[in-house]
């Protein structure tokens, strides 16, 4: 057997169980290696039921001798309860929570069961002792196997027909058997300086605990075995990130920008404010990089409205001063039209030829664009992913702005910059990333944080409402419109759903302007409106023509309207917290005192309230995104556009921060050291780093 040898061959698996398996995504021996349990108990403290005593745990091994349905007096509820029995007595188990139907045709009379869980006296018990929802398992005639008693148990993610001993048996033959298959790739030295145990007593540790380990780090993830399985994983990850950045050092033959500035010079004179010192320190990083001949690829971070618009056309100018042409792209038309809007202002009185490609032009216009980008007359173009397409030939591309870059795979990242030879590439997004998080994504990618805000800009209040609250919101609304103020009203869904009890906004379009607003002039706008007409709807809402417009999360980014002054956000509950701040970024814009207005419904999830808590607490978006953080965890955060990374399978970024930037210190010093990783005692290492990263290779290419 090896480690990529089919699960199915393994001792007790078969197709059927193998099948199971894959629902799992476990297809191999090394998956089930890294397979880790979700939590683990304690059934070491195996006692008879006359040794037991309240308030502590133990595990019991006996008879089942009776089965009934109980129904407490006042609440109405009802109990499932099974009377146990060994040689020295009985005693009560009690299920609040339960299946009926299966619980009477598992839990049978003489049947052999094992109990974990807490013991409790009660005077309603069988023998005066009982537990309340313990864990169980229906034990075979004479099963005496310490694979689920007497020791510390793994619990693994399960699935449908696949109980948790037929998984803890199999993974039981798997660990013993073929544990020493795993392969030790660390250096030594990395080993050492950590104090990490060799891989297959961790692998054996973390699935079958000796005697003494403690439970609670076990329970954590952060016992001995788990930390090294952690920082093997994060520092392969690493490894290849930092595998990309050798290779993008290497090049040569990028541009090494050296014009003389004159044109950002001119535009930062025009311009009616002053830069923040943020932005002039983001300014010169982007300055430093692009006067190399290694391309550039930087991650530009700021908080909705920290001015990150003006610093890419700042830097983007460097590029077109040097006879390059500049590419802008955007995840929706909407932005690409916001970006288009505010920049070409700025360019045309520099002279500078500025064109949008968007996927709605006519035949003739979008030819017309064509040649514009391939004759080099357009210098800087702004469009959606339209950009990527294999018509757009750029006459000599050489910078890149990619915003909102969550929104793109990073394949798409990849597809632009072919358009160039070895062009500057900017990623910029609005959404804040925790450091560790950005440390992972995007480690291929040098890091600027705009963390200034410009002066002046006026905080929002956030409040939050619920539908007892709606006539007091409308009241402010009108008030709100009175003093000049124009509203924002955003809904989930588009049309009402039977299956989801959301408002939506077509039809709260016409109850607001029917019933509600008859004396104002509501717009309304979502995703399946032609561009033409998303347009002007919002050459509307910003000439005021518009009091209130209602919306989809189509608006959530890039619309920039300073005269709004309220965010209303129906039904909150559901959205993502990054998506809230957001919304409540497109108020605030301009020198009136603005409000988001969160309505929730009501019952509302614990997860919910953490989110509507954290808006309320907060308006700084890295604080907001470490919550975010928190709740989803990282593989939501990040969503399923990130396909340029291997699946952490064993760490989690939030509690193993600290591995992660130790793991990334190691792996980026290893490469200083051995760039192709080509001596003799790394090549395991290497096996392992092209393993781990299989097809995305094509991004890294060691060696």
């Amino acid at each position: 057997m090896k480690l990529d040898s089919s699960i199915q061959y393994v001792k007790g698996v078969g197709p059927k169980r193998a099948a199971m398996f894959a629902r799992l995504k476990i297809y191999t021996i090394e998956d089930a290696c890294l397979f880790l349990p979700r939590s683990y108990e304690d059934r070491g403290n195996v006692a008879t039921i006359s040794q037991i005593k309240a308030g502590e745990n133990y595990t019991i091994i006996g008879e089942i001798m009776q089965t009934g349905m109980l129904t407490t007096p006042r609440q109405r509820r009802r109990i499932f309860e099974a009377v146990i029995g060994d040689d020295s007595g009985i005693m009560s188990a009690k299920w609040f929570q339960f299946n009926a139907n299966y619980f009477k045709s598992i839990f049978k009379k003489g049947v052999r069961i094992m109990l974990s869980g807490t013991v409790e006296h009660s005077r309603f018990a069988f023998g005066g002792k009982q537990i309340i929802h313990p864990t169980y398992e229906i034990l075979n005639s004479g099963d005496k196997d310490l694979t689920h008693i007497g020791r510390i148990i793994p619990i693994y993610p399960a699935t449908e027909g696949f109980n948790q001993k037929a998984i803890r048996s199999v993974m039981k033959v798997i660990i013993d058997l073929h544990s020493h298959l795993m392969c030790e790739v660390l250096p030594l030295h990395i080993r050492q300086k950590y104090n990490l145990i060799p891989i297959d007593k961790a692998v054996r540790q973390v699935h079958f605990p000796d005697k003494g380990v403690d439970i609670q780090q076990l329970n954590k993830g952060i016992s001995a075995g788990h930390r090294r399985l952690v920082f093997e994983e994060f520092f392969l990850l690493e490894l290849g990130l930092a595998g990309r950045r050798q290779k993008l050092s290497e090049i040569k033959s990028g541009i090494a920008f050296k014009p003389k500035g004159a044109l950002s010079q001119s535009l930062a004179k025009r311009l009616p404010f002053t830069l923040t010192t943020a932005q002039i320190r983001v300014l010169d990083e982007i300055k430093e990089d692009m006067s190399k001949p290694q391309p550039m690829h930087r991650l530009l971070q700021g908080d909705v409205g920290s001015g990150k618009t003006i610093v890419a056309v700042l830097s983007l100018l460097w590029a077109v001063e040097a006879g390059y042409q500049a590419a802008i792209m955007a995840p929706t038309e909407i932005l690409a039209k916001q970006h288009y809007f505010n920049i070409h202002k700025f360019l045309d009185e520099l002279s500078i030829e500025c064109v949008l490609l968007k996927a709605d032009l006519k035949t003739k216009e979008k030819q017309n664009v064509y040649e514009a980008i391939s004759s080099g007359q357009a210098q800087v173009i702004i469009g959606t992913h339209a950009i990527i397409q294999k018509k757009v030939n750029f006459h000599k591309l050489g910078f890149i702005i990619i915003d909102e870059q969550h929104r793109f795979g990073v394949m798409q990242r990849a597809n632009l910059m072919r358009k160039g030879v070895y062009p500057d590439v900017l990623v910029m997004t609005a959404t804040p990333i925790p450091r560790s998080l950005a440390l992972t994504v995007y480690g291929d990618l040098s890091l600027s944080v705009i963390d200034q805000m410009p002066p002046g800009r006026i905080p929002v209040d956030t409040k939050l409402y619920y539908e007892r609250d709606r006539s007091r919101l409308y009241k402010f609304i009108n008030q709100q419109v009175s003093a000049g103020g124009q509203i924002y009203i955003v809904y989930p869904l588009i049309e009402e759903s039977e299956k989801m009890n959301l408002k939506a906004a077509t039809d709260m379009s016409n109850h607001l302007a029917g019933d509600i607003f008859p004396h104002l002039k509501i717009g309304l706008l979502h995703g399946r409106l032609s561009g033409a007409e998303k347009e002007a709807i919002m050459r509307d809402f910003k000439a005021h023509k518009l009091n209130i417009l209602v919306s989809t999360t189509v608006i959530e980014v890039g619309i920039d309207i300073p005269n709004a002054s309220v965010m209303v956000i129906e039904h909150a509950e559901r959205f993502g917290l990054a998506q809230l701040h957001q919304l409540r970024g497109r108020v605030g814009r301009g020198d009136k005192k603005s409000y988001c207005c969160l309505m929730a419904a009501y019952p509302i999830t614990e997860e919910a309230k953490q989110r509507l808590g954290a808006m309320l607490s907060t308006r700084d978006g890295f604080m907001i995104a470490e919550e975010d953080l928190k709740i989803r965890g990282p593989g939501e955060f990040l969503g399923t556009r990130q396909s340029g990374l291997p699946d952490l399978r064993v760490a989690n970024i939030i509690r193993d921060a600290k591995l992660l930037e130790s793991a990334r210190t190691e792996a980026f010093a290893l490469l200083k050291q051995d760039a192709h990783l080509s001596k003799p005692e790394h090549k395991l290492l290497k096996d392992a780093l092209i393993h781990k990263w299989k097809d995305k290779l094509e991004l890294i290419q060691v060696g």
